[in-house]
Parts: C-alpha cells; sequence; structure tokens
C-alpha cells in the first residue's frame, strides 16, 4: 500500500468513527428533556460535524476519496441505545454513560494514530487538536454524569 493511501485509510478509520459519534450525539440531543445535555449533546453533535469535514479534507489532499457513510457498527448500536433509553427511568443516563464510553475510546483511537511517525506534521495538528476537543468533552460529560447521577 502506498503513503497516501495508507495514512488516507487511518483517517478514513476517524472519519467514520467522527460520523458515528455525531449521529450517535444527534441522537441523544433529540432524545434527552434536561435542557442542559440537550445542548451538550447538540454542540458535541456539531463540533463532530466540523471533524468530519476537516478529515474529509484532510483524505481528499492525500488524494483518496473520503468515506460517506456511518460503520454498519454504529448503526447497530445506535438501534440498541434507542432500546436501553426507551426502558430507562433516568433518559439522560444511557447517553451519559455511551458518551464517556465513547469519547475514552475516540482518544485511544486518535493516541494510536498520532503516535505514528508517519503521519505529516500538518495532519498531526489537525488530529491532535480534535484529540484535545475530545478530551475536553470527555472531562465535561464525566461531570455531567456526576451531577445527574
Amino acid at each position: 500500500m502506498k503513503y497516501p493511501e495508507k495514512i488516507a485509510e487511518k483517517l478514513n478509520r476517524l472519519l467514520e468513527k467522527n460520523i458515528d459519534a455525531e449521529k450517535g450525539y444527534c441522537f441523544a440531543s433529540e432524545n434527552v428533556k434536561d435542557p442542559q445535555l440537550k445542548a451538550f449533546f447538540a454542540e458535541r453533535a456539531e463540533e463532530r460535524y466540523d471533524f468530519i469535514h476537516q478529515l474529509k479534507t484532510e483524505i481528499r489532499n492525500f488524494g483518496e476519496t473520503p468515506k460517506e457513510k456511518s460503520s454498519l457498527a454504529g448503526d447497530a448500536h445506535r438501534t440498541w441505545m434507542n432500546l436501553k433509553a426507551a426502558f430507562s427511568v433516568n433518559k439522560a443516563e444511557p447517553g451519559l454513560e455511551e458518551a464517556v464510553r465513547g469519547e475514552k475510546v475516540a482518544v485511544e483511537e486518535y493516541k494510536e494514530i498520532l503516535d505514528d511517525p508517519e503521519v505529516p506534521a500538518s495532519t498531526a495538528n489537525i488530529l491532535l487538536k480534535q484529540k484535545n476537543d475530545i478530551v475536553a468533552a470527555l472531562n465535561k460529560v464525566k461531570s455531567l454524569k456526576i451531577q445527574a447521577g
């Protein structure tokens, strides 16, 4: 596999995860009643929308085609979250739990790519900013989870 294809493949995996995250945050925003949580989830969805477009641009810069769809696993997971939320006494809890879990996984995925010495500095700068934004969101969602708990 050629260098640009290899980097674009890694970025496409992040892109797919961000598409999943955006859809998940939109779902959470639409299904939670608490205005503070609704705003938080909507902001995260918008942030991931921005990440998606940054990643698409970066993938195109490598001469490759960005993915346009979420993953099958992401779609299946949102279906599970629909069922879980429907049967939850505290409808905020499943969304907060999932946000914590998802953000932890995202941070690890970003770290893995950032640890690759082949990733160009310009790409690494974009990914580092996104990862730092995800860490900030993770810290915020943990505090919201404590408040809701």
